[in-house]
């Protein structure tokens, strides 16, 4: 059986002891009834994956002794969704929490002429993250960037690899055919409504490649998800 993962985002290499805080501690001790001498993992969402031993199973101060820390390689190439927040903010907590568990590197909030702007909440959003990267039993937490307008993400792309996926008729490419293995990648989504043709001009000119997800017209945050997937996927596959 795998041992249970617990987020510790203050722990460094080198640490012989941690104490849970009290949430934490709740959790491992009375919820999944842990006790003295068993043994969790510890992630510090930057890559270190720590092996450690209850030593106090109190429930309010868990306090472990650290036995073993490794680093855990990165996943490569660096894919990142660029993704404007929907009204309905469950819609995209839900995206936050699907893609953590698949693996997404970083998440950009797009603030688009057309985007809802006032769904960012910092805290709550980064716990979704959390749980999902302890609950995929992953050692990396996505970066989650504060929100960035349009044309800022797409001046200062530097990605091998960008796309823009929207809904205007015209020709464009299936995501899963111009995707090249192996290259960082950033993909823009747009907002319910689409981007706007200027948008979209203005992404065109700055390199980025328009692309497809598909016959059907998708949600924001379903269209983010199927990106983030096709991206994943053409990486296994090359």
């Amino acid at each position: 059986m795998d041992l249970p993962l617990f987020y510790a985002k203050d722990i460094a290499p080198g640490t012989a002891t941690y104490t849970m805080d009290e949430p934490t501690s709740k959790h491992c001790i009375m919820v999944l009834r842990k006790q003295k001498g068993e043994q969790v993992l510890l992630a510090d969402g930057r890559g270190n994956k720590f092996t450690a031993v209850i030593a106090d199973d109190n429930r309010k101060k868990c306090v472990l002794q650290v036995t073993a820390c490794e680093n855990v390689p990165a996943p490569t190439p660096a894919i990142r969704i660029a993704i404007c927040f929907t009204k309905n903010a469950s819609r995209i907590e839900w995206f936050l929490e699907k893609a953590t568990e698949i693996g997404i590197q970083e998440i950009i909030p797009v603030l688009s002429h057309r985007s809802e702007t006032e769904k960012f909440k910092a805290e709550r959003l980064q716990n979704i993250l959390v749980s999902a990267m302890m609950q995929s039993q992953q050692y990396y937490l996505p970066v989650l960037e504060a929100p960035v307008a349009f044309d800022k993400v797409v001046k200062q792309s530097k990605d091998s690899q960008r796309f823009i996926a929207h809904c205007l008729p015209e020709s464009k490419t299936h995501l899963w055919q111009a995707m090249q293995p192996g290259k960082d990648t950033l993909v823009l989504i747009g907002p319910e409504g689409d981007f706007t043709p200027a948008e979209i001009a203005l992404a065109l000119e700055q390199g980025f490649q328009a692309v497809s997800l598909g016959d059907t017209r998708l949600r924001t945050e379903t269209a983010g998800m199927v990106a983030a997937t096709m991206c994943k996927c053409a990486n296994v596959a090359g």
